[in-house]
């Protein structure tokens, strides 16, 4: 084991010592506390025609010339957009907590995390299927997968940009900030 290896693992292993019960809570609470609300958003109250009764008169309001049809086809892209955001954010707190304060980034955190996701976006469409006027759909969890993972590409490019900003800083300490 070389050097960087070993500092590698010294700085594992003392991020594993914050593991204690208050840490521990801490980092994961935001996203435990996601996860009820998205557990919230899976009930009978939230089914497609209670949503409706809600979103489409405020569509209508917004746009008086519009067809049925397109208030619906609207209403739609607000639950799926819905979707695609409340696991994009999940993922992101998910990511939080098991980088516990680490400024590096691991692609192994990042799988972790769309991993999670996808677990979780499967049982809530399994408990979907328990709740009158929701159904489970495939692709409701492919969906929420991929606001997850798009949330981790777009952390990996908002570190890598910080990264090349901090090497050009390096670089040229009189380049503006």
């Amino acid at each position: 084991m070389n050097s960087s290896d070993r500092k590698s693992r010294q700085v594992d292993l003392s991020a594993s010592s914050r593991l204690d019960g208050k840490s521990w809570i801490a980092r994961w609470w935001p996203a435990l506390l996601w996860a009820v609300l998205i557990s919230c958003f899976s009930t009978g109250s939230f089914t497609d025609e209670k949503t409706a009764s809600v979103i489409i008169p405020i569509l209508h309001w917004l746009l008086p010339k519009a067809s049925h049809h397109t208030l619906l086809l609207l209403h739609h892209l607000i639950r799926k957009t819905a979707h695609f955001v409340e696991y994009f954010i999940f993922s992101l707190l998910i990511l939080r907590a098991i980088r516990a304060g680490r400024r590096d980034a691991r692609l192994r955190w990042a799988l972790a995390a769309i991993i999670i996701v996808a677990g979780y976006a499967s049982l809530d469409e399994f408990h979907q299927s328990f709740v009158p006027g929701r159904t489970p759909a495939i692709s409701d969890v492919l969906l929420d997968t991929t606001g997850g993972t798009a949330a981790q590409a777009i952390a990996a490019l908002v570190l890598l940009w910080k990264h090349v900003r901090e090497r050009q800083k390096k670089l040229d300490p009189s380049a503006s900030a």
